[in-house]
């Protein structure tokens, strides 16, 4: 496979190269495809997600606002302590 990339680009892979950070060009677009695809299934994930609550809203499962903030102040009270 042959990839054509615009120059700056070429240039950014280059630098990167330079400093160390990857070990080839080839390197670093493989670290670039192996983060979109990792984001593209966020991205997925989280539109499913966004569904369920959708469609729980949909049926009425609501909570109170006021009991929705207590248990976030709670959770992440209770992580910034543990962490």
């Amino acid at each position: 496979m042959q990839v054509t990339l615009p120059p700056d680009l070429e240039q950014r892979i280059a630098d990167r190269v330079a400093a160390g950070a990857s070990a080839s060009s080839s390197e670093v677009i493989e670290q670039a495809l192996r983060l979109l695809f990792e984001t593209e299934a966020a991205r997925v994930r989280l539109r499913a997600e966004i569904q369920i609550g959708l469609d729980q809203l949909d049926r009425g499962e609501t909570l109170p606002g006021e009991q929705v903030m207590a248990e976030l102040r709670e959770h992440f009270t209770n992580s910034w302590r543990a962490g």
